[in-house]
């Protein structure tokens, strides 16, 4: 996305209605890289072995659906113009992570969550008000929600069964990408929220977790 600057407001609420389209729609956002997945083998797998994995990728591409939200609607409502540009950038490298994980649940015969565009107004909305109190809450909110994603990741890279060379380097570059994440939005001023504030978070994760696994 463009800098700010060269837009008005009705312009960027058109883009941001762009970028929700290109998030939800399938198959509409394509990698700036190719995907860690392609020089991998694919493995032989049991029914119940594809469908365990489609669940854990469908849960991380409504995580990579979630993560495009907050920073777009960070973003819009961002104060500087260097912290948007970081929200923007971050939401550029999340879009590998969708097209990722999409491919990979195309390849494993599933489907994306059906709850996504529900997931993806809350997140936006949290967002959006995240940037209207301020860019370090904003910041602050990326670094612990980035946190709670490398949590997912590590747990689910726990889960797959280790003939699965795919889905494991997606989820280990997806990884390395989410922390440099937060390392970075600290750095630029981020908030270090509360043990409180994280656990409620990670409650609420849950709650996305275990409604798109299956659906």
């Amino acid at each position: 996305m463009a800098s700010e600057r060269h837009y008005s407001p009705v312009d960027r609420l058109l883009l941001q209605a762009d970028a929700a389209l290109r998030t939800l729609l399938p198959f509409s956002g394509q990698p700036y890289r190719p995907s860690p997945a392609h020089l991998r083998p694919e493995a032989q797998l049991s029914a119940d072995d594809t469908r365990h994995i489609a669940g854990l990728m469908r849960i991380n591409h409504t995580g990579e659906v979630c993560a495009q939200a907050l920073y777009q609607g960070q973003a819009l409502t961002a104060k500087l113009p260097h912290v948007r540009a970081a929200m923007e950038h971050a939401a550029d490298e999340e879009i590998d992570h969708l097209a990722w994980c999409e491919q990979r649940i195309q390849q494993l015969g599933s489907h994306t969550s059906v709850l996504n565009p529900l997931f993806y107004g809350l997140s936006f909305g949290v967002g959006a008000v995240a940037g209207l109190i301020s860019d370090k809450v904003s910041l602050g909110f990326v670094a612990a929600t980035e946190d709670q994603v490398c949590r997912h990741l590590d747990e689910h890279l726990t889960l797959l069964p280790s003939t699965d060379e795919k889905s494991r380097a997606i989820l280990e570059q997806m990884r390395s990408d989410e922390q440099q994440h937060a390392e970075s939005a600290l750095e630029a001023g981020g908030f270090r929220f509360p043990a409180p504030i994280k656990f409620g978070m990670r409650l609420l994760s849950k709650v996305m977790t275990s409604s798109t696994y299956r659906i």
